[in-house]
């Protein structure tokens, strides 16, 4: 699969912000054990950033010294708001982070983690045209932001800065109607601008690889041998418009984990994308219609409406942001039935529902999702 740039690319990238150590200094030798998994298996794109303490030391000397420049893809930030006390300080970090990695240019260069209370900051230290005057000398390929906030205010700053490349945003399936991550909201709004996009957290700090017991039993009913960390990285590569998910991997064992489902990676299919909507319900942040599909709904229906087929495609977009296969399910769904937008609010279906679900008020919303 093609990214946004043209290259073909496998959808895992080497996160180098939890590194293994020794004591307090990384362990630059299973550092490059790990490199070398990770390149012999075809993956490329590293991820570092100014702030991530020996990060970026530690990756010239794994990686940098070690393989041909034009081999990988790594990736780095700067950060206007942490060590950053004058717009001088904030711009020599560029330069402190090329000499740091001896990587001579970045493929990916982000302006660090914006979020209500910085991004003015970089607005104030003119980083923004900083970053595209080192575009343009050929410093760095590509150029985007690492966001932490709401919608609202990334659909403002897409709007303003429409010359980005990408954006890394913290997408998983726990965080997917976390009102607090917004995950899936951030996610369509960057999708409306059409601009991809790189993931991280896709594990929640880890979270994801050790979830609650009742998570964890739902996972290895199915996969038996998957890890859980899996089903956590899967079901962000499995969206539209990803260019990697990186991966915070700090041992070989996670690494070795993580090539083994992603070399030859494969989609979420029906069965899986139904056990992480049960997942996100279990974990309690979930915007998904909890139907059963029993049926007992249509029988007694006027206008002839699918209502189990259309909540199905309802939930394919809220719950696993396949906007373009829900699209598909709901006009398979209405195929010589009714429509959505067609209920005339009897509620016999509601009378009839044993998980008392508010049917006509779904409708609405699918009517408005796919017939608007």
């Amino acid at each position: 699969m093609s990214d946004y740039f043209g290259k073909e690319t496998k959808k895992l990238g080497f996160g180098l912000m939890r590194l293994p150590k020794k004591g307090l200094i990384t362990d630059i030798e299973q550092t490059k054990k790990m490199v070398d998994l990770f390149m012999e298996a075809g993956f490329t794109y590293f991820d570092t950033a100014y702030v991530y303490l020996g990060s970026e030391d530690a990756i010239r000397k794994a990686l940098v010294e070690r393989y041909p420049r034009d081999s990988y893809t790594l990736a780095s930030k700067i950060n206007a708001f942490l060590m950053a006390p004058t717009e001088k300080a904030c711009k020599k970090q560029f330069f402190t982070s090329l000499k740091r990695t001896g990587a001579g240019y970045f493929d990916y260069y982000l302006l660090h983690a914006l979020m209500e209370n910085n991004y003015k900051k970089y607005d104030k230290f003119h980083i923004w045209d900083f970053v595209k005057e080192q575009k343009e000398k050929g410093l760095i390929k590509h150029f985007g932001f690492s966001y932490h906030a709401g919608p609202e205010l990334l659909d403002e700053l897409l709007s303003k800065h429409p010359e980005v490349d990408f954006i890394q945003l913290q997408i998983n399936y726990a965080d997917w109607e976390n009102p607090s991550v917004t995950s899936r909201a951030n996610y369509e709004v960057a999708r409306k601008h059409g601009v991809s996009i790189t993931v991280m957290e896709p594990i929640k700090g880890g979270a994801l690889a050790n979830p609650p017991k009742e998570v964890e039993k739902l996972f290895k009913a199915y996969h038996p041998d998957m890890s859980c960390a899996s089903w956590a990285i899967r079901f962000v590569a499995s969206l539209d418009g990803i260019i990697t998910v990186l991966s915070g991997m700090s041992n070989i064992e996670q690494m070795k984990d993580n090539l083994s489902y992603m070399k030859d990676f494969k989609p979420l299919n029906e069965e899986e994308q139904k056990i992480i909507q049960e997942a996100q319900r279990i974990l309690g942040h979930s915007s998904t219609i909890p139907c059963t599909a029993c049926h007992y709904c249509t029988e007694g229906c006027p206008m002839k409406i699918d209502i189990p087929e259309i909540f199905k495609a309802v939930n394919k977009q809220l719950g696993n942001g396949q906007a373009l296969e829900a699209k598909q399910a709901y006009e398979k769904a209405i195929l010589n039935k009714g429509k959505a937008s067609d209920c005339i609010s009897c509620r016999q279906c509601e009378n009839a529902c044993p998980q008392h679900l508010p049917i006509t008020e779904n409708l609405k919303k699918a009517a408005e999702m796919f017939e608007g």
